[in-house]
């Protein structure tokens, strides 16, 4: 299943490049300042968390969000099943 506009390629790409700037700006930063990058990945999981839960809703298998996620269709659902209930 493929959807959206088409671009989003480009937007991950610009979405890596901002993260990879982000990691080289806190290699100068203060150690507390570290937070702010951790905080990231939060936010990274909470996006994955729902981009699945729109992909499974719209009828993609958990064989093939397992397969782009490097895991079993059960795995995915164990991970991810219970977000999309109800």
């Amino acid at each position: 299943m493929s959807g959206g506009s088409g671009d989003h390629r480009e937007f991950m790409a610009f979405a890596r490049r901002i993260l990879r700037a982000a990691s080289r700006r806190m290699a100068d930063a203060d150690p507390e300042d570290l937070g702010d990058l951790l905080a990231l990945r939060a936010a990274v999981d909470e996006a994955i968390d729902q981009a699945v839960v729109g992909l499974h809703e719209q009828g993609t298998s958990w064989a093939a969000i397992g397969a782009a996620a490097g895991m079993s269709k059960q795995a995915a659902h164990k991970r991810w099943g219970a977000s999309t209930v109800g």
